[in-house]
């Protein structure tokens, strides 16, 4: 018991980290004619990449859902207002993306049906 209350404690921290580094980081750009969304995009798919690997490595879906909820909490945290007036997801096209694309992100790989259970055969068919 007290060790599944300490994975679920690491989960969420680990989602906060990422949540975390990704509100820092999504804002960064690099412009070759255009402006490419490089810290947004790695964030997204670090993001991805860490839910998808706990979803297909866990037998369920809590572990990608506590630290789906890490993140998500960190960023809505990071939304508000300092007490000096900055903040760090603005009001841009890029922070409305890094705002939304985490939930919707985590809501499709915690609902998406497992697919590691293998169903058995009807009817002899495979």
């Amino acid at each position: 018991m007290f060790s599944r209350i300490v994975s679920a404690i690491l989960l969420v921290l680990a989602g906060a980290v990422f949540g975390a580094i990704g509100t820092i980081a999504h804002q960064i750009s690099v412009t070759w004619g255009i402006p490419i969304p490089l810290g947004l995009i790695g964030s997204l798919l670090a993001f991805t990449s860490l839910l998808v690997g706990l979803r297909l490595l866990g037998h369920s879906r809590l572990p990608a859902l506590l630290a789906a909820l890490g993140a998500i909490v960190v960023i809505l945290l990071f939304t508000q207002e300092s007490g000096g007036g900055s903040v760090l997801i603005p009001n841009n096209l890029a922070g409305q993306v890094w705002l939304i694309g985490p939930i919707l992100i985590a809501a499709v790989v915690v609902a998406w049906p497992d697919v590691s259970v293998r169903r058995p055969a009807v009817n002899g068919l495979s």
